[in-house]
C-alpha cells in the first residue's frame, strides 16, 4: 500500500465562504465519506486546510496504487456533485506514528 496525499480545490477561490445550501450539504457528504474511511483505515487524516492563499481540502489516504487513489477521489461527494476536484500526490517515504 502506497499513502498519497489528496489536495481538494473547490469549485471556486472563495468557495469555503460562500456556500450554498445544497454546496453545504454536498461537504456533509463529503466529510461522512472520508469518516467512513477514517474507520476503515483507508484514510490517516482529512481537514480543510487555512492557506493564505485561499482555503483547500487535505486527506491522507492509503491506497493499493494510484487508480485506486484516484477511484478514491472519484467517488468523494464533492467530485460526484462538481464542487471540487482532486490532485494525488505520492508520499515516497512517510514517517507514521
Amino acid at each position: 500500500m502506497t499513502w498519497y496525499l489528496l489536495r481538494l480545490f473547490a469549485a471556486r477561490p472563495d468557495f469555503a465562504f460562500t456556500m450554498t445550501e445544497a454546496e453545504q450539504a454536498t461537504m456533509g457528504r463529503h466529510a461522512d465519506y472520508w469518516r467512513r474511511h477514517l474507520d476503515d483505515g483507508t484514510a490517516l487524516i482529512f481537514s480543510p486546510v487555512a492557506d493564505p492563499a485561499g482555503p483547500w481540502g487535505l486527506c491522507i489516504a492509503q491506497a493499493q496504487d494510484r487508480d485506486a487513489a484516484q477511484t478514491l477521489t472519484d467517488a468523494d461527494p464533492a467530485v460526484t456533485e462538481g464542487v471540487g476536484r482532486y490532485e494525488i500526490l505520492e508520499l515516497f517515504s512517510p514517517v507514521l506514528r
